[in-house]
């Protein structure tokens, strides 16, 4: 279905007339705001949109070529048809020059109005259509942008060019800042759909009372405030792709209805009996737990089966650990290309710092700690003291007791080993000689340790100086 078009302003000092386009233009489906001065006229103007305006020349106060030249002016994307007492050719082309399309003089062929209207319908449509593909010429997802080479994200990549062809359902469940939104809209650039509108919705960022109204559209005095016909973003996204982000956090009545519009596209905006329907493709995401969800009554079961015909699952960064350096080279050129910066590398001592660390915010938070090496960094190459310490993030790892179960006592205490190295590392700058000492180890001990457990072992910060030091001696 077409988006709903707002208004047509029809402004006539003659109540018949008001009456008569009104009845005409109904029954072509369009929506008619009459006025009957031209004062009122820009009143209705400011206060809402329309997608054409016809006027009389006459009016009492403000003429009608005053009305249009004010139009002009103001609004002057808004196309203006003029009507013109007894074929007053002369009116009609000074209205022509003032900027109107065109002018009909009284009495008009209900047929030629009606012609006019649907072109300018055919015209503003054709405009909103042309600034949605601007808006997503600018918003571009490739799966070049899925970086990382671990044998997880090779299968990722693979599986997202499988399913974006299709108009399958996907459901994206994965932890913050591992790239929900970039997967959604790499399934929507790779799809049959990626000329058509791409529309985005937080679910979390919208208030419960206006999400539906946001999503389904409301009418006319549906509730307060609700000043005019309102379509919903599936609407928008009519023949594209909309991504559901964080429908966790949807209510349960809520679910209900989306349960019903993914069944067959239909729906009903808030206020409204008129049953419509759409085609459109949906992807979800959610960074929750959605098993606990579904078991603390949280969120619908059905709807999960319903939303859950694909399923793609972006592993948390700790769980590549060998994307992180390619990720963060990545970052690194990009902003010091934006920045105009000569940094182009990163030194030992940073790279261990980024490989040690557990990354609780993921890619979003590599992205984060990269932007602020290259703002603080002054030679040209990061130094582990641009990037963060770190310490607050540590305080954020977490462990999951659902993994214990499935865990052998062994790798129980190897898991604990690795976090306890990790967290001293961390809390001592990655300084071996001290790590080693609060551990109550000898160096070699921690070296070795640290190998065993495929944790970096390589020069400590303190050491990296010597070297430096040494080599600028000689």
């Amino acid at each position: 279905m077409s988006l709903p078009l707002p208004p047509l302003l029809f402004v006539d000092d003659e109540k018949n007339m008001r009456l008569t386009c009104e009845t005409i233009m109904s029954a072509d489906g369009y929506e008619v705001r009459p006025a009957e001065s031209a004062e009122q006229a820009l009143k209705l103007l400011n206060q809402g949109e329309f997608f054409m305006v016809i006027t009389d020349v006459r009016l009492g106060g403000m003429s009608g070529l005053d009305l249009l030249k004010t139009i002009r002016a103001r609004w002057p994307q808004l196309p203006v048809l003029v009507i013109t007492a007894y074929s007053d050719t002369r009116q009609g082309v000074e209205a022509i020059k003032c900027g109107a399309i065109d002018y009909l003089g009284k009495p008009f062929d209900p047929d030629e109005l009606k012609h006019a209207v649907d072109r300018c319908a055919r015209d503003y449509r054709l405009l909103q259509e042309n600034a949605s593909l601007r808006a997503r010429a600018n918003e571009t997802y490739r799966i070049e942008q899925i970086i990382g080479e671990s044998s997880e994200m090779r299968k990722l990549r693979e599986l997202i060019q499988t399913v974006a062809p299709t108009n399958a359902t996907v459901l994206i469940l994965g932890e913050s800042g591992t790239g929900k939104e970039l997967i959604a809209g790499a399934l929507h650039s790779l799809s049959e759909r990626r000329d058509r509108s791409y529309i985005r919705i937080n679910c979390a960022a919208i208030p419960e009372s206006l999400l539906e109204s946001e999503l389904f559209g409301h009418e006319k005095g549906a509730f307060t405030g609700a000043l005019r016909q309102k379509p919903g973003r599936v609407e928008e996204a009519d023949g594209g792709t909309i991504f559901l982000d964080e429908i966790g956090d949807m209510s349960r009545p809520l679910q209900a209805k989306l349960l019903r519009f993914l069944e067959d596209g239909t729906f009903t905006r808030v206020g409204g009996n008129q049953e419509l329907q759409v085609d459109v493709r949906l992807i979800a995401a959610t960074n929750r737990d959605i098993i606990k969800a579904i078991s603390e009554e949280h969120f619908r079961e059905d709807l999960f089966h319903r939303l859950n015909v694909v399923q793609l699952c972006p592993p948390p960064l700790r769980e590549r650990a060998a994307d992180i350096l390619l990720l963060a080279e990545y970052f690194l050129r990009h902003f010091a290309l934006v920045m105009n910066k000569p940094v182009q590398g990163l030194s030992p001592a940073a790279r261990q710092k980024l490989i040690m660390h557990h990354w609780p915010g993921n890619v979003r938070e590599l992205r984060n700690a990269l932007e602020r090496a290259v703002i603080l960094e002054t030679t040209d190459e990061i130094q582990a003291a641009s990037l963060p310490d770190f310490r607050l993030e540590t305080r954020l790892r977490k462990i999951d007791p659902t993994a214990l179960a499935a865990t052998s006592l062994e790798e129980l205490k190897t898991s604990y080993e690795r976090e306890v190295i990790l967290n001293m590392l961390e809390q001592n700058d990655y300084n071996l000689n001290r790590t080693a000492e609060q551990l109550r180890l000898t160096r070699h001990q921690l070296r070795y340790r640290m190998q065993r457990l495929n944790l970096p072992a390589g020069l400590d910060p303190e050491e990296e100086t010597t070297a430096e030091g040494k080599d600028a001696g000689q």
